[in-house]
Order: structure tokens, then C-alpha cells, then sequence
């Protein structure tokens, strides 16, 4: 969550050999594994709605694009929702070497869960991204405000309510990195998963896509300049008030030791406690 990977995915997406759902987070294995009710039917009517059944304008859609969008939808909305319903959402798959999925609540699932899935892959290869834990909790609140309608609290909150905000599970959760890193250490073997460093990947992005692309055994692509320059689902720019790192430091200290006990070097700026806008 707000670590970098819609970019990712908008630009893996242009490789040749990755095959992409019509719908980044299917959030398919986190129903299986910690929420039943996660793709309850009213959740995907309503995803159905709002994002595949808009209208078109008969003189300008091409005819294809339409019959596959239908048809990606009518899988969508199949019961019940299960192994063979998540297959069925890569019909379209052609030549593509990977079948590719997208979602932030893959970091959440248990140990456990990891063996299974490889199980049933034929190669499975999981990439996890983390950023700055102070400047991903920033951007998560600001964003979280934005999409609920009370960017107004960014200026009237103070440190007992920013605090509390940032502690509710659904927002902390995905700061928990250490956790995430034993479950995949846990749970698969060392070949199948690959970490990344949001600071990293945009450090050097070319060299970064590269290696992402050696993971998985994919040919090399030149990615165009104008899409790896372009920004996702960034929210509002607001500064971060300067009492915001101390209300965590703490526990952000507690993240980067459990990082690196599992063998990562984090970025040096994940230890600045400084105002930073994200």
C-alpha cells in the first residue's frame, strides 16, 4: 500500500511476455486465505459497476475490446468465488509466460497461506515492495482522508489524532514489514520471492526493471521514457506536520531492525525524522 506498486504495474504491464487481469487487485488470495467475505457478491457488483460496465459510444469502441471486457466481467462476477473462478479471470491469457496479480493485501497473508499457492502454480514468483515507513504512513493517511472525503482533518488534527489514525489495523498493518519478510522467508523458497526498496526503484529505475526481469526469467524490454517518468494514485500534496515522525519513531526504529535482521540494507533515509512531503 502506497509503496510504488501501481507504478510497477503500469509499466510491467507494456512487457510482451506478462499477462495482466482486466483488474489490478483481485484481492483473490487474501479472500482465500484471511477474509471470506473479501469478494462477496455486493463487493463485486459493485467493482463491476463502477469499473467495467460503463457506457461506450457505439461510433468510436472497437467491437473486440468490448466482447473482451464482457466476457472478463461475466467471469468476474461467477460463483463461486474459488480456485477455479480466480483461473477463469486469465481466459484471455495468449503466449504470455506469467499470468500477473497485483494487490497490496498479498503482504498480509499468513505463512501458512505462501506453500499453498506455489503448490498450484506451475512457477510462482512474488515481488514485494516497502518505503520509508514515515513517508508511506504519511501518504497512506493523506490518501485515506482523500478517497473518504476529510482532507480537512490534514489541517485540524493534531498529534493525539493523527496518531490514533495511523494505529487503526487496516492502516498499520501494511508498516509491518518485518512480519511480511518471515512469512515469505517462511513460507517459500528463496528463488521465488524478490524485495524491493521504493527508494531504490526510482533511484534507478532502468537497472531496477532489469533485475525484476532476470527474477522472473523474462527477456529484456525498453520500457518508454514517458510512462517511467509518470506517477499513480498520488495523493494530495500536503506537508507533513513536524510532530508526525516522533509520534512513531519507536516503532519505525523496531522496523528497520527487524528489515535487517532479515538480511535487507535499509535506505539511509528511512532513519531521517524530518518533515518530508510525500
Amino acid at each position: 500500500m502506497k509503496a510504488g506498486t501501481t507504478w510497477l504495474y503500469a509499466v510491467l504491464a507494456r512487457h510482451p511476455e506478462l499477462h495482466f487481469a482486466m483488474e489490478k487487485e483481485l484481492h483473490y488470495f487474501y479472500h482465500r486465505y484471511v477474509n471470506p467475505s473479501q469478494l462477496s457478491e455486493t463487493y463485486r457488483l459493485r467493482e463491476a459497476r463502477n469499473r467495467y460496465l460503463h457506457r461506450f459510444d457505439p461510433d468510436k469502441a472497437n467491437i473486440d475490446a468490448v466482447r473482451a471486457n464482457l466476457r472478463w466481467v461475466s467471469a468476474y462476477l461467477e460463483r463461486p468465488v474459488d480456485d477455479y473462478w480466480y483461473r477463469n479471470l486469465f481466459q484471455l491469457r495468449d503466449h504470455q509466460t506469467y499470468a500477473c496479480d497485483f494487490s497490496n493485501l498479498h503482504a498480509q497473508l499468513p505463512m501458512e497461506a505462501w506453500p499453498q499457492i506455489a503448490n498450484k502454480c506451475d512457477r510462482l514468483r512474488v515481488i514485494y515492495t516497502m518505503r520509508d515507513p514515515v513517508a508511506r504512513l504519511w501518504s497512506h493517511t493523506k490518501f485515506h482522508l482523500q478517497l473518504t472525503g476529510h482532507l480537512d482533518k490534514l489541517e485540524s488534527w493534531g498529534p493525539a489524532q493523527f496518531n490514533e489514525f495511523v494505529r487503526r489495523p487496516h492502516i498499520w498493518i501494511n508498516a509491518e514489514y518485518g512480519q511480511v519478510l518471515r512469512n515469505l522467508r517462511g513460507g517459500l523458497r528463496p528463488e521465488m520471492f524478490k524485495v524491493l526498496f521504493y527508494e531504490d526503484l526510482h533511484q534507478n529505475q532502468r537497472d531496477k526493471l532489469r533485475g525484476i526481469e532476470d527474477f522472473l526469467g523474462i527477456a529484456p524490454f525498453d520500457y518508454p521514457d514517458t510512462l517511467l517518468s509518470q506517477r499513480f494514485t498520488e495523493s494530495v500534496k500536503h506537508r507533513m506536520p513536524g510532530f508526525f515522525p516522533d509520534l512513531i519513531a519507536k516503532d519505525v526504529k523496531r522496523i528497520c531492525d527487524e528489515v535487517e535482521a532479515e538480511g535487507y540494507t535499509v535506505p539511509a533515509g528511512w532513519n531521517r525524522h524530518m518533515p518530508v512531503t510525500a
